[in-house]
């Protein structure tokens, strides 16, 4: 029998778009990351969600196609701080911590979160 993969063990599409509806309003939310989707209209909130969505899936191995824009281009000139990327591994973990999300998943997530880092972060 082979290992499951990360998409799996997170629960396929479900769970991860559970994990991104539970994430994204407490970004939304947050005194310091709010400022990322100010005037931004309903269809354009609904069309990132999908995004990160779609994202996630396809990298942590579903069978999910990725349309969007790679992480260094999607997020440049927002000026991404590293106050900003601690604050969102803050939510991250509690959203996981939520979720109930098993420690060895967890781990994964973060590790790949954390590659992404210097095509993220700017300022």
């Amino acid at each position: 029998m082979s290992e499951k993969t990360l998409y799996e063990r997170l629960g396929g599409y479900d769970g991860i778009t559970g994990f991104v509806e539970n994430l994204l309003p407490r970004l939304q939310s947050d005194s310091l990351l709010g400022r990322f989707w100010e005037n931004r209209g309903d269809d354009g909130l609904n069309r990132e969600k999908q995004l990160l969505i779609d994202f996630l899936c396809s990298n942590s191995g579903g069978p999910v196609y990725y349309t969007g824009r790679d992480m260094k281009l999607s997020h440049k000139g927002m000026k991404i701080s590293e106050k900003d990327w601690s604050v969102f591994f803050e939510h991250a973990g509690a959203t996981m911590e939520k979720l109930s999300i098993p420690q060895q998943e967890c781990n994964d997530v973060v590790a790949f979160v954390s590659s992404l880092k210097n095509d993220i972060v700017e300022a």
